[in-house]
C-alpha cells in the first residue's frame, strides 16, 4: 500500500470517497452533501491526508467493486485491506457477521445479536453498525430492523440511502414512491 491518502470517485449513487494508509483502507464515505464533507468525513480517520486521483492497485479494486454494487453488480469484497486500528474487539466481530451478509439478502440487528450470543446486544450492534468505517465493503445498510424498517442508517442520506441500495442489490422491491417516478 501507499502513502496516507483520500480519493473520491464516482459511482451510480454520487461521488463516493476512500481513504487508506500503509496498512489498508482506513474509511469508505458514501456521497455526502458537497465533495468537502465527504473529505471531511474521510480525514476524520486518516488526518490531514492529501486528496488524490489514483489509488494502489488493492484500493483500486476495493473502487471498482463498489461501483460495481452500486450499478447492481455482485462484488466480493472478502479479503479487503481493511485497517482496523482503533477498531474494537466486538465492532470486529460485528462487521465480520456483516460481511458475511451477500448482496440481495437482509438481517436484523437482532439477529446478528444472535449470532454474538445475546439478543440484547441488539443495541449494542446498531451502535457498531453506526460507527462502520467501511460502509459498503462491510454492508451494515443489510441490516434492517425486526419489522424490516429501515432503521438506524447513520450514513447521508439516512435512510433512503439504506432502502436505495438495499433496491439496487434485490432485497427490496420497488415501493410507491418509484412508482410515480416513473
Amino acid at each position: 500500500m501507499s502513502h496516507t491518502s483520500v480519493m473520491l470517485f464516482e459511482t451510480a449513487i454520487g461521488r463516493c470517497g476512500i481513504a487508506w494508509g500503509e496498512t489498508g483502507i482506513r474509511a469508505v464515505s458514501f456521497p455526502e452533501a458537497s465533495d468537502v464533507a465527504t473529505l471531511a468525513r474521510l480525514r476524520r480517520r486518516v488526518p490531514g491526508a492529501p486528496e488524490t486521483d489514483a489509488a494502489p492497485e488493492p484500493v483500486a479494486r476495493i473502487v471498482e467493486g463498489i461501483r460495481a454494487l452500486a450499478d447492481g453488480g455482485s462484488p466480493d469484497f472478502d479479503g479487503a485491506p481493511l485497517d482496523m486500528t482503533g477498531v474494537g474487539a466486538f465492532e470486529r466481530e460485528v462487521y465480520r457477521l456483516t460481511a458475511a451478509i451477500k448482496p440481495g439478502d437482509t438481517r436484523t440487528y437482532g439477529q446478528l445479536a444472535l449470532d454474538l450470543g445475546d439478543i440484547s446486544l441488539s443495541r449494542r450492534v446498531g451502535q457498531a453498525l453506526g460507527g462502520n468505517p467501511f460502509p459498503i465493503v462491510i454492508p451494515c445498510h443489510r441490516v434492517i430492523g425486526a419489522d424490516g424498517a429501515m432503521t438506524g442508517f447513520s450514513a447521508p442520506g439516512g435512510t433512503e440511502t439504506k432502502r436505495t441500495l438495499l433496491k439496487i442489490e434485490g432485497a427490496i422491491g420497488p415501493d410507491l414512491f418509484d412508482m410515480i417516478k416513473l
